[in-house]
């Protein structure tokens, strides 16, 4: 497919009803385990799942809309530029942040604040800060 310039409102619409509906799960299965437990291995275990589910859920995120295009996009490290790189760094470097020599985003500046170097470990809270500027910036930039 080539590039695109713009996406329609129901592709958005349809984007984050499927993310939302994969971070309602997640909550409902939280809640079902409940806080009661003193278990540290119940305890590590949802820690690990946390990180890994939604790193990738990131990567189902950037699926929806992987043909956006750089002249619409831009350089200058806002949140669509930070999921393009935490998702290349997920897949091609590891999970640890990479820079790039393209994008100019400042980590301390970012919505989810991760370092370079850094491995990429995204919690609820960052995940859910991240969609959100990303869904505002992606409808400023590509719906029309």
């Amino acid at each position: 497919m080539l590039g695109r310039k713009t996406f329609t409102r129901e592709e958005v619409d349809h984007a984050k009803a499927s993310i939302d509906q994969q971070v309602a799960a997640y909550q409902k299965l939280i809640k079902a385990m409940g806080k009661a437990t003193a278990d540290k291995s119940v305890v590590a275990a949802r820690g690990a799942f946390e990180a890994q589910f939604f790193n990738h859920l990131l990567l189902a995120l950037d699926r929806f809309f992987v043909h956006r295009i750089r002249p619409v996009t831009g350089k200058d490290g806002n949140p669509l530029n930070e999921v393009e790189m935490l998702c290349d760094s997920l897949m091609n470097n590891g999970g640890v942040l990479a820079t790039s020599k393209v994008i100019k985003l400042v980590p301390e500046k970012s919505v989810a604040k991760v370092a370079f170097g850094e491995q990429i470990q995204l919690t609820e809270e960052q995940f859910v800060a991240l969609v959100a500027a990303f869904f505002a910036e992606l409808e400023t930039r590509f719906v029309e």
